[in-house]
């Protein structure tokens, strides 16, 4: 049965994907509904029932077209603001934390493989994506379903599962400060000041957006500099990765695993684009409007994931997908708070350093300024921007692991 919008109707389906992305956005933005379910969901899950009603097709070259072009432009955008040098300087304690959170993530992801991976087909590329995203966050969910071509209708299924946990996850990270539990067996000066300070919330300075956006002058230079930049990133990192798949020989075990490493895209994308913007942050850091652009490439992605999944399908994986993740989830937070606890940091950074994990820039300084713990508001952003970077490398080594 044909869609109504054939697969060859180019402007049309562009006009569709970049329409719908910009709808999303919009009532993400709009709607407090909307800023709860999030623009990735509301894309994908417009194409998902569009797709299904056979209105938009399942396949079209204008797909492969965003998987080879718009997400390999979109992650250096991410990522101009990843100064290695920068995040350690501001947010060295932080930063400890959250890597012993990564560690859990990495852990919870093995764990929950052997645990299901006899009742969910395909679970090894949904280890390989939730890592990277429970690291990182969306930039790396999208880069390691590419790099591993994950199969559209489980990508699928992850995200609906992924977004159905993370209300949970919050639910539990917002409840933390006030269990008796966490709060006799950590530090927690910044609560204690809050609580004795008996102020008025001062924290109505939150951004206007239920996201967190900034609101910025973009000039014609920035928009500019920002394609060009990506673009030029993105040749010398396709070059740079074949010229490693072409010269390191694959005849062991242990040269194999180094030549997919090295020989693959992402993994050297992210690369570049992170010694450029910790070495040459000046620039990089310079050019407004990256980050937003970036993202509006990430939710036309997330469009062209919702196209060929069925719904049935989704439904009956869904479930226990919902389980892996909280697996995952669990681990990450056991291991961190242990680590936490081990080395004596706060409860405060913690929480936050979780919620960097598993949530991502948006979401950890969003809740660092609702709690008021304004000193780790921006310390939570860097860390978070730096999950982007090493996600990818834990997800690509679970790929090599568990594909």
């Amino acid at each position: 049965m044909t869609s109504l919008i054939k697969p060859d109707q180019t402007w049309m389906l562009w006009a569709f994907l970049t329409g719908w992305a910009a709808v999303s956005i919009h009532l993400e933005q709009k709607y407090e509904w909307a800023s709860k379910v999030t623009s990735s969901v509301i894309a994908l899950t417009g194409a998902l029932i569009l797709s299904n009603l056979r209105i938009i097709p399942t396949e079209s070259p204008v797909y492969d077209s965003v998987w080879t072009y718009v997400i390999p432009i979109a992650i250096p955008l991410l990522l101009f603001e990843c100064n290695i040098k920068k995040i350690w300087r501001e947010s060295g304690r932080l930063l400890i934390v959250f890597m012993i959170g990564a560690v859990g993530t990495f852990l919870g992801a093995l764990v929950g493989f052997f645990a299901l991976h006899k009742f969910i087909p395909d679970l090894g590329y949904v280890a390989t994506i939730m890592t990277g995203s429970y690291i990182g966050g969306g930039v790396n969910f999208v880069a390691l379903a590419d790099a591993f071509n994950a199969p559209s209708e489980i990508v699928a299924a992850t995200t609906i599962a992924d977004n159905l946990l993370m209300a949970l996850y919050f639910f539990v990270l917002l409840s933390i400060p006030s269990i008796t539990f966490f709060r006799k067996h950590f530090n927690h000066p910044l609560i204690d000041e809050i609580e004795a300070a008996e102020s008025s919330p001062s924290n109505e300075e939150i951004p206007g957006s239920s996201n967190g956006w900034k609101t910025s002058e973009v000039t014609f230079k920035d928009i500019a500099f920002a394609f060009a930049s990506s673009v030029i990133i993105v040749t010398v990192s396709i070059e740079i990765a074949d010229l490693f798949a072409k010269i390191i020989p694959t005849g062991n075990p242990i040269l194999a695993a180094l030549n997919s490493l090295l020989g693959n895209m992402y993994l050297i994308l992210t690369t570049v684009t992170m010694l450029l913007a910790t070495y040459k942050a000046d620039f990089f850091s310079s050019i407004k409007g990256a980050q937003e652009i970036g993202m509006f490439l990430m939710i036309i992605f997330m469009v062209v994931i919702g196209t060929p999944a069925s719904i049935p399908a989704i439904i009956k994986t869904a479930p226990l997908l919902l389980v892996f993740c909280a697996i995952v989830v669990a681990v990450n937070m056991l291991i961190l708070f242990a680590g936490a606890k081990i080395f004596n940091f706060n409860l405060e950074e913690a929480i936050i350093a979780s919620n960097a994990n598993i949530g991502g820039p948006a979401t950890a300084p969003a809740m660092a300024i609702a709690k008021g713990w304004t000193s780790l508001v921006g310390p939570s952003v860097l860390v978070a921007v730096f999950g982007y970077v090493v996600g990818n490398y834990f997800g690509i080594i679970i790929g090599n692991i568990l594909l």
